[in-house]
Protein backbone atom coordinates (compact mmCIF):
# COMPACT_ATOMS: atom_id res chain seq x y z
CA UNK A 1 0.00 0.00 0.00
CA UNK A 2 1.00 3.38 -0.95
CA UNK A 3 0.68 6.54 0.93
CA UNK A 4 0.17 10.37 0.21
CA UNK A 5 0.86 12.43 2.92
CA UNK A 6 0.79 16.11 4.31
CA UNK A 7 2.33 17.16 7.37
CA UNK A 8 1.60 19.69 9.93
CA UNK A 9 -1.45 21.39 7.81
CA UNK A 10 -1.61 24.64 9.70
CA UNK A 11 -5.04 26.10 10.38
CA UNK A 12 -6.43 28.94 12.20
CA UNK A 13 -9.73 27.97 13.14
CA UNK A 14 -11.96 28.52 16.60
CA UNK A 15 -11.32 25.76 18.59
CA UNK A 16 -11.86 25.37 22.24
CA UNK A 17 -14.08 24.36 25.20
CA UNK A 18 -13.30 27.36 27.49
CA UNK A 19 -15.45 30.31 26.63
CA UNK A 20 -12.72 32.66 25.92
CA UNK A 21 -11.21 29.91 23.51
CA UNK A 22 -14.18 30.64 21.29
CA UNK A 23 -13.84 34.21 20.71
CA UNK A 24 -10.45 33.76 18.92
CA UNK A 25 -8.89 31.85 16.75
CA UNK A 26 -6.15 29.67 17.70
CA UNK A 27 -3.60 27.26 15.30
CA UNK A 28 -4.12 23.09 14.52
CA UNK A 29 -1.57 21.12 12.71
CA UNK A 30 -2.63 18.52 10.88
CA UNK A 31 -0.64 15.53 9.62
CA UNK A 32 -2.64 13.42 7.17
CA UNK A 33 -2.12 10.25 5.31
CA UNK A 34 -4.49 8.78 2.50
CA UNK A 35 -3.76 4.76 1.71
CA UNK A 36 -3.59 4.65 -2.25
CA UNK A 37 -1.72 2.50 -5.10
CA UNK A 38 0.11 5.36 -6.83
CA UNK A 39 1.46 2.74 -9.92
CA UNK A 40 -1.41 3.88 -12.48
CA UNK A 41 -0.25 7.59 -12.01
CA UNK A 42 2.97 7.39 -11.95
CA UNK A 43 2.97 5.24 -15.04
CA UNK A 44 0.90 7.71 -16.44
CA UNK A 45 2.54 11.02 -15.34
CA UNK A 46 -1.11 12.24 -14.42
CA UNK A 47 -2.11 13.80 -11.47
CA UNK A 48 -5.77 12.55 -12.10
CA UNK A 49 -4.91 9.36 -11.40
CA UNK A 50 -3.66 10.31 -7.43
CA UNK A 51 -4.41 11.94 -4.91
CA UNK A 52 -4.26 15.44 -5.30
CA UNK A 53 -2.69 17.16 -2.02
CA UNK A 54 -3.65 20.48 -3.12
CA UNK A 55 -7.45 19.80 -3.22
CA UNK A 56 -7.13 17.92 0.03
CA UNK A 57 -5.49 20.68 2.04
CA UNK A 58 -8.04 22.91 0.55
CA UNK A 59 -11.16 20.88 1.34
CA UNK A 60 -9.79 19.58 4.96
CA UNK A 61 -9.40 23.65 5.76
CA UNK A 62 -12.96 24.64 4.59
CA UNK A 63 -14.01 21.86 6.85
CA UNK A 64 -11.94 22.57 9.76
CA UNK A 65 -13.38 26.44 9.16
CA UNK A 66 -16.94 25.64 8.63
CA UNK A 67 -17.96 25.80 12.02
CA UNK A 68 -16.45 26.48 15.94
CA UNK A 69 -15.93 23.12 17.25
CA UNK A 70 -14.90 22.07 20.69
CA UNK A 71 -13.26 19.25 20.44
CA UNK A 72 -9.74 17.91 18.48
CA UNK A 73 -11.20 14.51 19.01
CA UNK A 74 -14.08 15.85 16.73
CA UNK A 75 -12.03 17.63 14.25
CA UNK A 76 -10.13 14.24 13.90
CA UNK A 77 -13.46 12.55 13.18
CA UNK A 78 -14.76 15.04 10.73
CA UNK A 79 -11.58 15.10 8.55
CA UNK A 80 -10.97 11.48 9.01
CA UNK A 81 -15.17 10.98 7.68
CA UNK A 82 -14.75 13.74 4.67
CA UNK A 83 -11.65 11.81 3.42
CA UNK A 84 -13.13 8.11 3.13
CA UNK A 85 -16.14 9.48 1.61
CA UNK A 86 -14.57 12.31 -0.85
CA UNK A 87 -11.34 10.85 -1.88
CA UNK A 88 -10.28 7.32 -3.46
CA UNK A 89 -9.07 6.04 -0.32
CA UNK A 90 -9.44 2.79 1.46
CA UNK A 91 -7.95 3.70 4.68
CA UNK A 92 -6.89 7.35 6.60
CA UNK A 93 -4.44 8.43 9.31
CA UNK A 94 -5.27 11.93 11.04
CA UNK A 95 -2.82 13.28 13.70
CA UNK A 96 -4.76 17.20 14.87
CA UNK A 97 -2.14 19.09 16.97
CA UNK A 98 -2.85 21.84 19.49
CA UNK A 99 0.38 23.60 20.12
CA UNK A 100 0.50 25.94 22.91
CA UNK A 101 -2.57 24.01 24.49
CA UNK A 102 -0.65 22.97 27.47
CA UNK A 103 2.08 25.83 28.24
CA UNK A 104 5.05 22.45 29.77
CA UNK A 105 3.94 20.49 26.68
CA UNK A 106 5.69 20.57 23.13
CA UNK A 107 2.50 19.87 21.73
CA UNK A 108 -0.94 18.01 22.47
CA UNK A 109 -3.24 16.02 20.29
CA UNK A 110 -4.65 12.94 19.03
CA UNK A 111 -4.53 10.43 16.23
CA UNK A 112 -6.65 8.16 14.48
CA UNK A 113 -7.04 5.80 11.92
CA UNK A 114 -9.69 4.95 10.39
CA UNK A 115 -10.92 2.56 6.97
CA UNK A 116 -9.80 -1.08 5.63
CA UNK A 117 -5.63 -0.71 6.53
Amino acid sequence: MDMVFIKQLQIDTVIGVYEWEKTITQRLELDLELATDIRQAAAGDDIRLTLDYAVISEKVTALVCAQPLELIETVAEKVAQMLLTEFATPAVRVRVCKPGAVPAAANVGVEICRGAW
